[in-house]
């Protein structure tokens, strides 16, 4: 508490917490002469909360014609401003405080009423909170608490659990309402090309004050409100999206607890990194370190809930490692489904397609029609979508091929390695294992080639992974024929793939 009472000189930083939707704005604009407010007119009320007669609640009572458009502002005394028919003014320290109330008529005249307000006595309650402390690490902590986006989604499910509400993501909305993600939640590291993972938010109880650091001075939020509601100038629109300058800052801010979620106000133009419609944000989850806010964003009829948690937890978490498994997989081609084999880089007539020659040793009737393309890989693959093998278990690939004559192949190799030369196909089928989750899954790969097949038979292959059985890594296979490169391309077939013991 001393540390509270001897920093009595940052009461004019302290912020209010506005409950209007938006300033007191009339769509119907009339024909007759405008209206003028005059100073004598303009009237407020003021009512101290059943808590704290440091809590007042400000409420404009001028009479306003209707047909007319006014816009109301606050000036709280207290270093904070606002605007809406109510303001919500904190006053932690005893002193004297001029609220000054001023109304904007559409004709650019103003009329003002100033009255002091008079606290008598310090209430170290208002912020001294379990809300303040879990936010702002409490007075005795000088620096405070930086809070960044819950980036990799580590504790969305945490507060979803906890609220009941739908929430999925570090940012997303649902219904006006909802307090959930219905409609959209980021996936984990989703708005990366944005520069709003970088920004960083700092509350520091002493004061109120709330920093806001970010890298670069682009700026993200509603292209509904941005510029209408937030006042920010947009300069490009995306979507939904606009984008503007913003730098971050300085600011106050304040929590209000008097309804049933404690409602966070943020002063100035400051936002919690994507700008939806409001600086008032329902804190509908607070720990020591996950929070989540939500906006009312009733310019379009949503709501936007966003997850936060202190900076040094937001470390994308490692994937847990997949079990070995020993899985036999087989594909005739015979049926309506068939095994997901990928195509990469292959021709758009590869397909199953009747048997070209239904002879010993390959008599069924469909087959894979495998076209090589022009492109340098060219080739199909099928990954395990959960597992790794355990090649201890199995380690045999089987399968029959048909390398027609008709291709244009390489008769003399000429050189070293397994690339195509001359633009001309090799009588080959390479078969390779990978590790998928490899950033370049060909380092590392185990690869058997079986190379100058004979043409115009059907073939029955064995390729032998018992050399790499202590392998744990692989989860993917690929299938090649014709070497890889980017020139020769040609027809090849295969069928009765099995991989297994």
């Amino acid at each position: 508490m001393k540390n509270i009472v001897t920093t009595k000189t940052w009461i004019w930083l302290l912020l209010l917490s506005v409950f209007a939707c938006s300033p007191q704005e009339y769509d119907e604009y009339s024909l007759k002469e405008l209206g003028v407010i005059t100073d004598s007119q303009v009237s407020f009320t003021r009512t101290a909360s059943p808590k704290s007669n440091n809590l007042i609640t400000f409420t404009n009572t001028t009479p306003l014609p209707m047909g007319e458009v006014y816009t109301i502002r606050w000036d709280l005394g207290n270093g904070s401003s606002g605007n809406g028919t109510s303001a919500v003014g904190l006053y932690p320290f005893a002193g004297e405080y001029t609220v000054t109330l001023s109304i904007y008529s559409a004709n650019g005249m103003v009329a003002r009423k100033s009255e002091v307000v008079s606290i008598a006595k310090d209430d170290y309650s208002l912020v001294d909170t379990p809300v303040y402390r879990n936010l702002t690490g409490g007075a005795e902590n000088a620096e405070g608490k930086t809070w960044v986006f819950d980036q990799y989604n580590n504790f969305a499910k945490e507060v979803a659990t906890a609220t009941g509400f739908n929430i999925s993501g570090h940012m997303g909305l649902g219904p006006q309402g909802s307090r959930g993600q219905e409609w959209w939640g980021a996936a984990a590291n989703d708005k990366r090309a944005w520069q709003m993972y970088s920004t960083k938010f700092t509350f520091i109880q002493n004061g109120v004050q709330l920093k806001i650091q970010k890298e670069g001075n682009e700026g993200y939020g509603r292209n509904a409100s941005a510029a209408s509601v937030g006042g920010f100038t947009v300069h490009a629109v995306e979507g939904d999206d606009a984008y503007f300058t913003y730098s971050g800052g300085e600011y106050t801010f304040s929590i209000d607890e008097a309804g049933e979620f404690p409602v966070l106000t943020i002063s100035g133009n400051g936002y919690m990194g994507y700008y939806a419609g409001s600086q008032d944000y329902e804190v509908i989850y607070l720990t020591d370190r996950v929070m989540a806010l939500r906006v009312n964003n009733t310019i379009e009829g949503q709501d936007w809930v966003f997850v936060y948690c202190l900076e040094a937890l937001n470390v994308e978490a490692p994937k847990p490692p997949k079990e070995l498994k020993s899985i036999p997989l087989s594909e005739d081609f015979e049926g309506d489904t068939y095994l997901n084999l990928v195509q990469e880089d292959m021709g758009n007539v590869s397909r199953v397609v009747d048997n070209p020659l239904p002879l010993p040793i390959n008599t069924s009737d469909k087959v894979f029609r495998y076209w090589k393309s022009g492109g340098f890989y060219s080739n199909l693959s099928f990954t395990a979508p959960d597992y790794k093998f355990d090649l201890t278990a199995q380690n045999k690939i089987r399968v029959k091929v048909y390398i027609p004559s008709y291709n244009d192949y390489e008769t003399e190799h000429g050189v070293a390695g397994p690339w195509i030369v001359n633009g001309k196909l090799r009588p080959q089928l390479a078969v390779k294992l990978q590790d998928s989750e490899h950033p370049a899954p060909w380092e590392g790969q185990t690869e058997i080639v079986k190379a100058n097949l004979e043409l115009d038979k059907w073939l029955e292959l064995e390729f032998d992974f018992s050399g790499v059985a202590n392998r744990k890594d692989y989860d993917r296979i690929v299938i090649q024929f014709g070497a890889e490169g980017h020139a020769g391309t040609g027809f090849f077939f295969f069928d009765d793939f099995a991989f297994d013991e």
